[in-house]
């Protein structure tokens, strides 16, 4: 089929992420991937500041990856797990329990980020009931956070602030507590957890966990925070007895300068949900761990079967890529790649601060973002083929416009990244 073919009947046909299927997206065919570049069907490369939606940190078409999988789907690319196990996910399960906090040690393998979600407030609610306080059944989470489109995931999104309000009279009512505002620790304001507070010495008899993305709100609106608020929140679930589940979908695996971003804070977390990067990008794997306190506590009533099991749990073909990659990332001086692209998004993105369009800009570790003064969703019937035109793919969301580069992108890359940036923005004072 010639690309135009294929284009149209993409358009006609295929429901993309976050679109309508009476106004279709532009869309760009892609036709192989190698390192930090996606060749186009008409023949141009262009730089991925996007990380795939944040996942292939060591790039595309990675040999070690490449090799791993094809050894697994000579051996057997799926088996069900129910009353069946296999090699690539006791190694996987030995990796993760070895690279996190050392209480968590149960690991619950599912299909995506949103399942993993499901999953851990499956869990919170069931350890609740097992102690007999079955009242104990709503989530305290945060405002501008986001954990993912599937209803229970939806249901702890800031329901006012994200994309899914229009959902809000079938999903179950949590609570929100106000979003923090301190970015450093030497800044820290005890009022920055005053409302937090509040809300949990208030309704803590019928709280099952807090749930929240550590130091970085991802999607809904990339916004960093202090390792002190998570102290901070740590021990007031202690306080009052409440667990607390950390969203690392997005942050894992180094992209906040550490494996894991809750490491800044030196805390664990009694659940902890893992995707996106699991497996460098190349398929669909998450994960849900937990303390043993957790586990045990769902057997307590002596049933302590989680009510959960998707088809596809802890597919062998993902596994083993999964675990070749962890293994690519901890053989790597990653901590010091990520610092490096830490420190040029700095010196070349804070610049912009000083354009008219612009409200802040801001980096943590392999993360950079420009927020502008207003969403620029209206702009993107031209925008998605203006920003290929520049030679890279960057894809802007509401007032957001931001990277989160393979981790392997050299310094040129980067700076076409961060110069096309500069060239959108420009743009959009012209349509503006």
């Amino acid at each position: 089929m010639k690309q135009n073919d294929n284009l149209d009947f993409d358009a006609r046909h295929i429901w993309h992420p976050y679109s309508s299927v009476a106004y279709p997206p532009t869309n760009h065919e892609v036709v192989s991937a190698e390192g930090v570049r996606l060749t186009l069907a008409d023949g141009r490369t262009i730089i991925d500041g996007m990380s795939s939606w944040w996942s292939t940190i060591h790039g595309y078409n990675h040999p070690r990856l490449n090799r791993a999988a094809k050894q697994q789907i000579d051996q057997m690319s799926h088996v069900m797990f129910g009353g069946l196990t296999h090699q690539p996910a006791i190694e996987l399960a030995r990796k993760l329990i070895d690279i996190t906090a050392p209480p968590l040690q149960k690991v619950f393998f599912s299909d995506s980020g949103s399942i993993a979600v499901e999953v851990a407030i499956k869990m919170a609610i069931q350890y609740w009931f097992a102690q007999g306080k079955s009242k104990k059944q709503r989530l305290l989470s945060l405002r501008n956070g986001y954990h993912g489109d599937t209803f229970g995931a939806m249901a702890v999104s800031d329901p006012e602030n994200g994309m899914h309000n229009m959902f809000a009279e079938v999903l179950p009512t949590h609570l929100f507590a106000p979003a923090p505002t301190c970015v450093n620790d030497d800044d820290w304001q005890d009022n920055d957890i005053s409302g937090f507070r509040q809300l949990i010495s208030e309704h803590n008899d019928e709280i099952a966990a807090v749930i929240l993305e550590p130091l970085v709100q991802g999607a809904g609106g990339m916004r960093f925070y202090c390792p002190e608020y998570l102290r901070q929140v740590r021990a007031l679930c202690d306080q009052y007895q409440v667990l607390l589940i950390l969203d690392e979908i997005a942050t894992n695996f180094g992209r906040t300068g550490t494996l894991f971003a809750y490491q800044q804070a030196d805390i664990c977390p009694d659940i902890l949900c893992l995707g996106k990067a699991l497996t460098g990008g190349y398929m669909t794997l998450a994960a849900t761990l937990c303390t043993d306190k957790v586990a045990q506590g769902i057997a307590a009533d002596g049933c302590g079967l989680l009510m959960h099991g998707p088809t596809f749990m802890a597919n062998p073909l993902a596994c083993r890529v999964a675990c070749e990659s962890i293994d690519v990332l901890l053989e790597s001086d990653w901590q010091q790649k990520v610092k490096i692209i830490e420190q040029q998004l700095i010196a070349e993105l804070m610049p912009y601060q000083t354009m008219d369009l612009v409200k802040d800009v801001r980096v943590k570790g392999a993360i950079g973002v420009v927020e502008l003064h207003q969403p620029i969703d209206d702009q993107m019937d031209w925008l998605p083929t203006f920003i290929v035109d520049q030679g890279v793919w960057i894809r802007p969301f509401r007032k957001l416009i931001y990277i989160m580069p393979p981790f392997i992108i050299e310094t040129d890359d980067l700076s076409q990244l961060t110069g096309a940036i500069v060239k959108i923005i420009e743009q959009l004072a012209r349509q503006i």
